[in-house]
């Protein structure tokens, strides 16, 4: 039987040649130490980090690699977990770096002027529901089984061209109420540090961290026209702030008696705005729409946008209500743009 061990050594050889030229192409090196990676001596953060990097690709188990020793070419476990762990490391910055260098040197040149860049926001949970000690653990909200859960939530900003999608920056959130807290800051971190930066970080309103990941974003040029996030965030006074940010939104919206929507001089509620309105008659896929006023942004110009209420597919008799403040999109590029 012919061996396969050459072959498979060959694949090896190539996978790992690709790797390193894209490390060298993207300066990886330059872009670690520019983010505060560095260490006064033993293996360098470029190493421990191509080395990281690799286990994704390989779907090699990072405890299971560590424990296979260090004769088998691998670095310490302690040096790789001290990479991992260190509070000094600024993960953000060098993510937004590598992203924003994709996508201005690679993505967009390839891209044509016509289609719409677009930040989208996502907002889900990351379980640790065996956990009882790790840092800043808390009680937080699942919302598809509809229960508290031991965990954090991760707020995600992620960029699109409808064809590619990258995330840019992302943070780990806890529990703005102590009392949902089960486990505190470390108070022996020092707080000059990235690390201590991002503990008190998550403990704010998701909301006030939303805008400054797009803050973040646009200050390394990651450029867009609009901002995509689904019916969490989708209130009158987040949607007018972001238009501070020179972004169009489009958005799910959520049915509910609290927020309300100016429509002919009158405050309605999204059940009760689609009640108003003169639907399309047999198996239309768009229902209605309306332009409404939410509100004013933070220079005190109103903000006017376009709900669009289309069938659910999966519920004929049920509607999907979406909301964009760019007043020129048509009914079918508002549903191309969100999904």
């Amino acid at each position: 039987m012919k061996s396969i061990l050459p072959e498979r050594y060959e694949v090896e050889k190539q996978f790992n040649s690709r790797v390193d030229n894209f490390l060298s192409k993207r300066q990886i090196g330059k872009i670690l130490n520019n983010s505060n990676f560095s260490k006064q001596k033993g293996i360098s953060c470029f190493v421990l980090f191509r080395f990281v990097f690799m286990l994704v690709f390989t779907g090699k188990n990072l405890y299971r690699t560590l424990q296979s020793g260090p004769d088998t070419g691998n670095p310490e476990k302690d040096a790789v977990y001290r990479f991992l762990n260190s509070f000094r490391h600024n993960w953000r910055k060098f993510l937004l770096t590598l992203s924003s260098s994709v996508i201005k040197e690679t993505i967009e040149p390839l891209t044509s002027s016509s289609r719409k860049n677009v930040l989208i926001l996502d907002d889900s949970l990351y379980s640790r529901n065996r956990s009882k000690a790790v840092e800043l653990l808390a009680r937080v909200k699942d919302h598809v089984e509809n229960r508290y859960v031991r965990g954090f939530r991760m707020l995600t900003l992620g960029w699109s061209d409808g064809n590619t999608f990258l995330p840019v920056a992302f943070s780990l959130l806890s529990s703005q109420k102590e009392c949902n807290r089960l486990c505190e800051i470390d108070p022996r971190i020092d707080k000059r540090t990235t690390g201590y930066k991002r503990r008190v970080e998550s403990i704010r309103k998701s909301t006030e961290v939303m805008f400054d990941l797009i803050r973040q974003a646009q200050e390394y040029g990651i450029q867009a026209r609009y901002l995509l996030f689904d019916s969490w965030f989708a209130f009158p006074s987040i949607i007018c702030r972001v238009r501070k940010h020179g972004l169009h939104v489009v958005c799910m919206l959520k049915s509910t008696k609290k927020v309300h929507y100016i429509y002919k001089d009158g405050k309605l509620t999204l059940e009760a705005l689609y009640r108003e309105l003169l639907k399309k008659p047999g198996k239309a896929k768009v229902l209605a729409n309306a332009i409404v006023q939410l509100g004013k942004d933070p220079e005190g110009n109103p903000v006017s946008a376009r709900i669009l209420f289309v069938r659910d597919r999966n519920r004929s008799k049920k509607w999907l209500a979406l909301l964009t403040t760019d007043l020129e999109l048509t009914d079918k590029e508002i549903i191309q743009t969100y999904g």
